[in-house]
């Protein structure tokens, strides 16, 4: 790594915490594109493993700002991170054996799916009294398994799928979800990064001034977040559209780099 990539990696470990403070861990999205298209990083596969270990570093940080405001379903929340753990530990090694550029691509392709998702859902209250029972707990397993085994196979925390995963399961508000997600993307890039860190696929130093750098902007994130989530909507539709302006970013690369464009 050279002294600009490290100043780039500290830039985007920044922008990466802010949004995890902000939209909880759909904010995990922008770490692989920033690792790829912005730090320099050019094995996909070592970007992949080194932004998920920085975003269980930052995640976790985020998170105990969300629990001191008392936004977290830790009951739901555990329930979905435990079931979405092997899912995680599969999907990572799925991911490690397919080509690093169709990788991006199709993590491209279900940015997009999520970003109509989110913006469908932007209407909604939810209920902020809902609790782990036997209605919800077998939703929650199935959504944190599968967002478990696909946050694997992209190397993210996941986030953008927990929160949405998260309310389909339970109907929590989005700042419950937001705050509730955290739990699942520090388990779920910590499983990941243990696993790409295995086959020696973690760039230390770079992991290193991400964190740096998303611990700052975790803090600054999670305060505007608590201000935005009064707005019915706001957050829904800032955490769609940054995921779909990053994956049409990262559609016309993937385009680039296989001579379609």
């Amino acid at each position: 790594m050279t002294t600009l990539q490290m100043l780039l990696g500290l830039l985007a470990g920044s922008a990466v915490g802010f949004t995890l403070g902000l939209v909880g861990g759909g904010g995990s999205i922008l770490a692989v594109p920033l690792m790829v298209y912005l730090v320099g990083v050019k094995d996909p596969h070592l970007a992949i493993g080194t932004s998920a270990i920085a975003v269980a570093a930052n995640a976790a940080l985020g998170l105990a700002s969300h629990a001191r405001q008392g936004n977290v379903k830790w009951r739901c929340a555990v329930t979905f991170a435990s079931a979405g753990i092997a899912g995680a530990l599969l999907g990572s090694w799925l991911g490690k054996a397919m080509d690093g550029q169709k990788l991006l691509a199709a993590f491209a392709v279900l940015m997009v799916i999520v970003a109509g998702v989110m913006l469908r859902s932007r209407g909604r209250q939810g209920d902020p009294d809902v609790v782990l029972g036997a209605a919800n707990a077998p939703k929650l397993l199935g959504a944190g398994g599968i967002t478990g085994l696909l946050s694997g196979f992209f190397g993210i925390g996941g986030g953008f799928l927990v929160v949405p995963g998260l309310i389909a399961s339970t109907g929590m508000p989005i700042l419950f979800a937001v705050g509730s997600s955290l739990v699942a993307v520090t388990a779920f890039g910590l499983t990941t990064a243990l696993s790409y860190a295995a086959s020696g696929l973690v760039a230390w130093h770079l992991a290193a001034v991400f964190i740096v750098g998303g611990a700052i902007g975790s803090t600054v994130g999670a305060r505007v977040g608590m201000g935005m989530a009064q707005k019915k909507g706001t957050l829904n539709l800032v955490l769609a559209g940054l995921i779909a302006v990053v994956a049409f970013y990262m559609l016309y690369r993937a385009a680039m780099a296989f001579g379609w464009w």
